[in-house]
């Protein structure tokens, strides 16, 4: 092996075992243990989800702070980042609607918020080949921790009522609320990339 392709190796190796990536890849590995700990009996499901879902959005924080304090932002974690916020926020919709804590009248906040991650996906995933970047607004990060926040209310569920009466409905409102923010900063990014796409159409053909 050459000198550079063992630097480029080092690289490589740097990259894909680099703290805030291995983060990224807790945060997917823990959604298939999210999933599963909604079969446990009473109790134990809702504080068992609960602590999962608090432990990897504990990891979403932690794995952009430490790329950008460290200087260790790299494409990997740009593209494997969104994908493990998606995978998380999606399991946990769904299992809440499989076991009715999220009843049908509030299963239209969860679409609302689900549809708008799979459109603003194709977006990105287009913008990125244009080479073009929509930066992340600072209500759409509000967004974020208030739908965040709504799911771990709804994950206590019936246990947390023993605590804090009330709990599964504040989970409801802060959904909706997340929801009507989605609508808002969806269209707002749609916006602003819908531009490049119709600017890119417009282009002479080589």
């Amino acid at each position: 092996m050459t000198e550079t392709q063992s630097s480029k190796l080092d690289r490589r190796t740097a990259v894909l075992t680099s703290l805030p990536n291995m983060l990224t890849y807790a945060r997917i590995l823990m959604v298939p243990a999210l999933v599963a700990g909604f079969y446990l009996e009473g109790p134990a499901a809702n504080w068992t989800t609960l602590s999962i879902f608090t432990l990897a959005a504990i990891t979403d924080y932690f794995d952009g702070y430490f790329a950008r304090a460290w200087e260790q932002t790299s494409n990997l974690g740009r593209m494997l980042d969104p994908i493990a916020d998606k995978l998380l926020v999606s399991a946990a919709l769904f299992m809440l609607i499989a076991n009715d804590t999220i009843s049908w009248g509030s299963v239209l906040a969860a679409i609302i918020i689900l549809s708008r991650e799979i459109l603003v996906s194709g977006l990105r995933e287009f913008l990125a080949q244009v080479r073009v970047s929509v930066p992340v607004s600072q209500l759409a990060k509000w967004k974020t921790a208030i739908q965040m926040i709504a799911i771990a209310f709804l994950l206590a569920g019936d246990a947390g009522e023993t605590i804090l009466p009330g709990t599964q409905q504040i989970g409801i409102w802060l959904l909706w609320i997340a929801a009507g923010l989605t609508l808002y900063t969806g269209y707002d990014y749609f916006r602003g990339g819908l531009r490049h796409v119709i600017e890119d159409d417009e282009k002479p053909a080589e």
